[in-house]
């Protein structure tokens, strides 16, 4: 009896003794690295940014006695954005205004009063845009629609004499393309059809009371940086 509780506490250590080497031998599991998955790019939050381009156009002087010019207007304007932009999902919905330096302006030489000679000018002086935007995002790749409201000064001088300017609200529709090509920054291109309505050039400057349009097409770059 003695004999044998000897052997099998012998069998059992030399067991024991046996596992260590018979685990080393068998092949281990292969380690896989975790898949790294980036995250999802956000348009969401408030941007600032900067913003220029080309304008072109149409003013119309009408008098009282119906004479009446119409003839084109072009420039360029320059300045300033801030807006905000919430994403759900893929679609990004925003509100976006802006207030820009406009040098936008043209001459009719018409047979109006006042404006015989060298002409009367349509000036647009400045031009603003407090506008929603809807874009679909591609990831950093957004095409957007927009619309809002357009104010700015224009300014009305009849050939030869003062000036007079008025500060007019309108409405301003269109659309463009943004991408974003760093984690803050991005650029875009948009395109805006804006009209001031009717401004009025009174008798204390114009020859008689004379009625005077502005609307333009704005063709924008801009560059903006996400907080």
């Amino acid at each position: 009896m003695k004999r044998l509780t000897l052997a099998a506490w012998g069998g059992l250590l030399a067991v024991a003794m046996a596992a260590p080497s018979l685990a080393a031998d068998l092949p281990r599991p292969a380690y896989k690295a975790p898949i790294y998955v980036a995250p999802a790019f956000s348009w969401s939050g408030f941007y600032v940014g900067l913003n220029g381009g080309y304008g072109w156009g149409r003013s119309n002087w009408t008098n009282v006695g119906g004479a009446t010019g119409d003839f084109n207007a072009t420039g360029y304007v320059i300045g300033g954005t801030l807006g905000y932009n919430l994403q759900t999902g893929v679609w990004v919905f925003g509100i976006e205004g802006d207030i820009d330096y406009s040098n936008i302006k043209g001459t009719t030489t018409a047979a109006i009063p006042g404006c015989t000679g060298v002409g009367c000018e349509t000036r647009n002086t400045w031009l603003g845009t407090a506008r929603g935007r809807i874009g679909y995002a591609m990831d950093r790749f957004l095409p957007f629609v927009t619309g809002g409201a357009a104010f700015g000064g224009v300014k009305m001088t009849p050939a030869g004499g003062p000036s007079e300017t008025d500060t007019k609200f309108g409405w301003a529709l269109g659309g463009g393309v943004e991408w974003a090509f760093m984690s803050a920054w991005s650029a875009k291109l948009e395109y805006l059809y804006a009209d001031l309505g009717t401004s009025n050039c009174s008798t204390a400057v114009c020859p008689v009371s004379t009625d005077v349009k502005f609307r333009t097409n704005l063709l924008r770059l801009g560059l903006n940086y996400r907080f």
